[in-house]
């Protein structure tokens, strides 16, 4: 029997009545998720109610935010994965929301241990018992896609790898059908998002899905992420600060892979890294430090860097409040090409430097901002962010007056509606990373700023970033040499334009302003027909039945020209 609504899950999965009670849920707490946020967001604002439905927003979300987390405790797969990214984002979500989903990253129920011995059996070929001279049964670690087991490596294999306590991963038992399931659905919600033109006019939500499911994909393929491990520790082989576990390749498998073990302090454990002598604000700019090393240096970074992927290592040569940080699980990924990096960095820079006009120009090359987009008002908008609210860390930022957010927030939304942004797919993960990072940063120190991480770094770019750095700078030399070298034809044309009383003045507020009050016009105008329409329908319907049922019938057309949500610019 098909599972409604979606005919691309395997025959495997359509048979499965379990698998297609799962899509079904899933598809049930999106829909409703979704036409309570069209209710409150879009409708009720259309006929002022938006102080009622700003009202109640926090416990919505609260409510729903609850509501996820049974969902994604009971589910497991890839609704953790969800879940793990909105508990993280401590920096700009309310801790309202924030708590409801914490706790999933350590509420994943285990897979039952002979199930576990099946599985790695099946992938090594050997019984177990030969494979390790021990595997604990009971589990370290249970995440959504498989779990993580202590053992001891055989006395043979110990010799040759030098060590023999690791951590061997196993694949949990049929998570290959599960994780279609997922996509299935979050596929099928991506469609319906890239129908609504608020959402469609900024990004491309099937493409962000499909670059989502890429990465999931990658993460069920123990391989994959072997390789990773090992690029990654190239990259920081010589950053005593950054560690990894090594790949025991004898003991690895597709659904099996084994690690040395390098389990340590866990870095959202602040108490235990001040029992150690560490200073937690150090460790939150060391985390800063590597980020951007991975990302604006090395172009390959860790995109699923939430507090359980972390671990701070004392260190072992008798440094007070020495450390390394040691990542773990690569299955998920991100990779920038010299292209992407140079836009980021022109970013970074704009950003350290507070440059407005630069800020503008790093958006555009990104893509994020369309060249075509007219930039005046976003400039200012974004020099009067920089003026007012410029290098202050999250602790300064809850000390201002909600007001005065508020009201910047008002003006920067009504910039930002008129200009044609939207997301690149390559940014999914890059933007994931960041947000976790945030998150874990201000978990530390609440204080901690990151703009104070950004400034050596873009400052250490500048200065001697390397060979990709100094050609970045030059490619921006030559631009810059061959717009001056346009400049004194672009003046001349300027003043014939002049000359000729063609030259137009264009203010981007006033021309919105207008098309908000063109628009207002016109869903009055729908609004009075629509009520025209049914009042004479219902008149007539006594003495006419047909004609007042058709009248009441075309009011329809001029109610969703008022309400429609897809209208929305």
């Amino acid at each position: 029997m098909p599972t409604p609504g979606d005919e691309s899950l395997s025959a495997e999965v359509q048979r499965d009545p379990a698998l297609r009670a799962r899509y079904r849920r899933i598809m049930r707490f999106a829909a409703r998720a979704l036409v309570q946020a069209w209710w409150f967001e879009l409708v009720l604002p259309r006929f002022g109610l938006s102080r009622l439905a700003a009202r109640g927003r926090i416990r919505r979300l609260q409510r729903l935010s609850r509501r996820f987390h049974g969902l994604a405790a009971d589910l497991g797969g890839l609704m953790i994965k969800v879940g793990q990214f909105l508990s993280s984002r401590l920096d700009v979500l309310p801790p309202e929301i924030t708590r409801e989903l914490e706790g999933l990253q350590d509420e994943v129920a285990p897979e039952p241990f002979a199930a576990i011995v099946a599985q790695a059996e099946r992938e090594l070929g050997i019984p177990l018992a030969r494979a390790f001279a021990f595997v604990d049964p009971t589990p370290i670690a249970a995440a959504s896609l498989g779990q993580a087991h202590r053992a001891r490596l055989s006395p043979g294999i110990a010799a040759d790898v030098g060590f023999d306590e690791v951590v061997v991963k196993v694949l949990r038992p049929g998570i290959e059908q599960i994780v279609e399931v997922d996509l299935a659905a979050l596929r099928r919600v991506g469609r319906w998002l890239s129908r609504v033109k608020l959402v469609n006019r900024r990004t491309d939500a099937p493409a962000l899905v499909e670059e989502f499911a890429t990465t999931s994909l990658e993460e069920i393929d123990y391989v994959h992420e072997a390789i990773n491990v090992e690029r990654f520790a190239a990259d920081f082989a010589d950053d005593p600060r950054v560690g990894t576990p090594v790949v025991v390749w004898e003991r690895s498998a597709r659904r099996l892979l084994t690690l040395s073990d390098v389990t340590a302090i866990k870095i959202a454990d602040v108490a235990a890294l001040q029992a150690a002598g560490i200073d937690p604000n150090a460790v939150a700019a060391e985390l800063a430090r590597a980020t951007f090393e991975q990302i604006f240096v090395a172009g390959f970074f860790h995109a699923d860097p939430h507090p359980g992927n972390i671990f701070v290592t004392p260190a072992v040569n008798g440094d007070p409040g020495g450390f390394a940080l040691t990542f773990i699980d690569f299955g998920m990924m991100g990779e920038i090409d010299d292209e992407l990096r140079d836009g980021l960095r022109q970013f970074i820079f704009a950003v350290a430097a507070r440059d407005a006009r630069g800020w503008v120009a790093a958006t555009q090359r990104l893509g994020v901002l369309l060249p075509s987009a007219d930039t005046v008002e976003l400039e200012r908008a974004i020099t009067a962010l920089f003026d007012r609210f410029g290098g202050m860390g999250v602790a300064e930022l809850t000390r201002i007056d909600p007001r005065e957010l508020e009201a910047f927030a008002r003006q920067f939304s009504e910039v930002i509606r008129t200009l044609p942004f939207q997301l690149p797919e390559s940014f999914l993960l890059l933007i994931r990373t960041i947000s976790l990072i945030s998150g874990v940063t201000s978990a530390l120190n609440r204080d901690f700023n990151m703009w104070d991480a950004v400034d050596p770094f873009a400052r250490t770019l500048l200065n001697g970033g390397g060979a990709s750095t100094a050609r970045s700078l030059g490619r921006e030399a030559v631009s810059i040499l061959s717009a001056l070298a346009r400049l004194p034809q672009r003046l001349d044309a300027l003043a014939t334009r002049v000359d000729r009383g063609e030259l137009a003045v264009r203010s981007p507020e006033l021309e919105q302003r207008l098309r908000v009050i063109d628009g207002s016009v016109r869903r009055t105008t729908s609004a009075i027909l629509f009520a025209a329409l049914l009042i004479g329908g219902v008149l007539l319907r006594p003495t006419d039945e047909v004609l007042g049922w058709v009248l009441m019938g075309a009011s329809a057309a001029p109610l969703l020209h008022a309400i429609a949500p897809w209208r929305l610019r």
